[in-house]
């Protein structure tokens, strides 16, 4: 497989003179051949560099000495590891005397170093690294003699090209100010496996930082730089292959986080096990995050987790998952992933928190409703009527406008008008459509002030619909007293909605002081006016037996009532009113269920970023300041390696 190597290193004041002498200077020891066995004094030596230079491991020359230990190989791979690490070479006598001539270095007259001015004097870049008083860095990239040959990286200009188009970059990973950066360089023109030698300082001996961070970062850049061709071919390649794995899959996990979110959990084990967990929790007096328990509460919780797992529709889409997720990893590596139990997965982390909220309200008792898919109540019109046929047009024309999606903003924009001058000649209804209006975002993105501003003018004219708008309106803005007597005289109008949420604060105790037997009464009252959610919760408490004394035969009737009408958890409870598991905790596993199907899709993997072509115009702009910092001219392009194009790659 073609690969960069890179090594990295750096040299303490006052020491680096000699390194750039070698590297400038050097020539090319004379190796030896054959497909001899290797020499008993070679494998010694090399176990030497080994232990000595452990990078050493990462050479293509031991790959290559490895699978065939020959007197030529190990010469090879003796002679490069010497070679990477000159530096350290130059101060060990017992490596010296391998170091000879070498006839063959590429030279730009009587040396071979260059740097980012056209013309190098080697005595000038020697007095400047005697004088500098900071460290230098040392840099040694090698390619396969094939891959430099392929890709144009086989003479020292292609190197100073790629070298030159990379100091930005280069100062801003080694924390350098880039008018500061020094940098020579030197091409070594090996048999197998030409490389360059780079020594890299700062002006400023206070600059340069160099981290693990740092040098990654290098080594992507130059590995994406002098493979850019081949990758961009690779990555197109990847993404044809990618879409073709994930596109179906992709298709399924929707689908299944669709039906999950709708969907019950008919297993009652999940509820044993969340009640089981609701009375362990009970002698937890710290905070009840996953982080914080004991471990033999963590193993109920994953339990939970792997339970949930084992549902049919949980099942499908964890596979779905991983499906996507094995083909996002194998696009940046070809490595087999570990396919994890749910409970184990780091995606999926957060359901672990979900299970224990669930299991302490099961805990503590909180009344559920479950009606967040609740319709809005229909505004009444009956009094619409009583307008002239031209007012009355005008507002089921208005109306029709205000929620039809493909209105135009002035269509929507005409009908709030008509709407306006309806609401000033006294008719309440559109007062309260301009309120719904500006409230959902009808006609514009949502006001709230303007909204309570239209509902309190049908309210003051008696719109009990209205006033229970508004009263909901006013709880979510924290004006609990308000809102409440607002409630109040929409159900004293009969108001069926004002009915339902007054039970429900009765039974909370959120915006009102907790009635249960109040709410009960309003509850009763809603139910019997039709309110199917009222009939829902009403059958849900006679069931449960925990708010109000147990009634099986209330219980069945109200949500036989509220099934009738279609509500989906009544027909759930009344599957499993035989069932052991109390019904919290059956709609708490249902809940758990609806948690896990967000879940997904906030774990869903991503496709992968493609190589890209262009950079945004701010970074641009950052570059092209600093290479006018580095003395380059606004129009100097010559120096990049693929015009005025820049790529970043992995």
């Amino acid at each position: 497989m073609p690969k960069l190597v890179q090594k990295c290193s750096y040299i303490k004041s006052g020491k680096a003179a000699g390194y750039m002498k070698y590297i400038a200077t050097r020539e090319r020891v004379e190796k030896l051949s054959g497909t001899a066995p290797v020499t008993e004094k070679q494998r010694e030596l090399i176990a030497s560099l080994l232990r000595d230079f452990p990078d050493t491991w990462e050479l293509h020359e031991y790959a290559d000495y490895e699978s065939a230990p020959t007197v030529a190989s190990a010469s090879a791979l003796i002679s490069m590891a010497l070679d990477m690490n000159a530096e350290e070479v130059q101060t060990r006598d017992g490596y010296m005397k391998y170091i000879a001539t070498r006839p063959r270095v590429e030279r730009q007259g009587e040396h071979g170093l260059f740097g980012s001015e056209d013309a190098v004097s080697l005595d000038a870049a020697l007095k400047e690294l005697e004088e500098h008083q900071g460290n230098v860095w040392t840099f040694i990239y090698s390619l396969r003699r094939e891959d430099a040959q392929r890709l144009g990286y086989d003479r020292a200009a292609a190197w100073r090209t790629l070298l030159r188009s990379q100091q930005v970059e280069m100062a801003t990973a080694m924390k350098i100010s880039p008018d500061k950066l020094r940098w020579y360089a030197a091409f070594h023109d090996e048999d197998t496996h030409p490389h360059i030698h780079m020594m890299v300082w700062s002006a400023d001996p206070k600059q340069g930082y160099l981290t693990r961070t740092g040098v990654a970062e290098l080594r992507s850049r130059m590995t994406g730089e002098v493979f850019r061709d081949e990758l961009l071919q690779l990555y197109r390649q990847k993404d044809m292959s990618y879409k073709e794995v994930t596109e179906a899959a992709r298709d399924a996990l929707r689908a299944l986080r669709q039906e999950m979110a709708a969907g019950f959990c008919d297993d009652p084990e999940v509820g044993r096990q969340l009640a089981e967990l609701a009375f362990s929790l009970s002698s937890v007096s710290g905070k009840k995050q996953y982080g914080y328990l004991r471990k033999e509460l963590k193993e109920k919780v994953d339990r939970i987790v792997d339970t949930l797992a084992e549902l049919p529709v949980v099942a499908e889409c964890y596979e779905a998952w991983n499906v996507c997720k094995d083909a996002q990893v194998n696009y940046y590596r070809e490595q087999e992933r570990e396919q994890l139990p749910l409970s184990r997965q780091e995606e999926f982390r957060s359901i672990k928190n979900l299970v224990i909220r669930e299991a302490e309200r099961l805990r503590q008792g909180i009344p559920s409703f479950e009606d967040r898919d609740m319709a809005e109540e229909p505004i009444n019109e009956d009094d619409v009527y009583i307008l002239d046929d031209q007012d009355a047009s005008a507002y089921f024309r208005a109306k029709a406008a205000l929620y039809d999606g493909y209105t135009s903003r002035e269509e929507k924009a005409e009908a709030v008008s008509e709407l306006e001058y309806l609401a000033e000649e006294g008719s309440s209804e559109a007062a309260l459509l301009l309120g719904k209006a500006w409230r959902d975002g009808l006609c514009a993105p949502p006001w709230e002030e303007e909204a309570e501003r239209w509902f309190r003018i049908a309210a003051e004219a008696g719109n009990s619909q209205a006033r229970y708008d508004l009263g909901v309106l006013l709880l979510d803005q924290g004006k609990n007293d308000e809102g409440i007597d607002l409630l109040v005289k929409a159900a004293n109008q009969g108001n069926a909605y004002a009915l339902y949420r007054l039970g429900k604060e009765a039974l909370t105790g959120t915006a009102m002081r907790k009635n249960v037997p109040w709410a009960i009464t309003v509850l009763t009252y809603a139910a019997e006016a039709g309110h199917a959610y009222a009939q829902y919760t009403l059958g849900k408490l006679y069931l449960q037996g925990e708010d109000i004394p147990e009634d099986r035969e209330q219980a069945f009737y109200w949500l036989e009532e509220a099934a009738t009408q279609g509500h989906a958890h009544a027909e759930y409870l009344l599957e499993h009113l035989n069932d052991e598991v109390r019904p919290s905790a059956l709609l708490a596993a249902t809940r758990l269920l609806h948690h896990l199907s967000r879940v997904f899709r906030e774990a869903e993997p991503q496709a992968p970023d493609a190589p890209r072509l262009r950079i945004d115009r701010k970074r641009a702009r950052q570059l092209m300041e600093k290479r006018l910092a580095m003395g380059h001219k606004p129009d100097d392009h010559e120096e990049q390696v693929i015009g005025q194009e820049m790529v970043t790659l992995w």
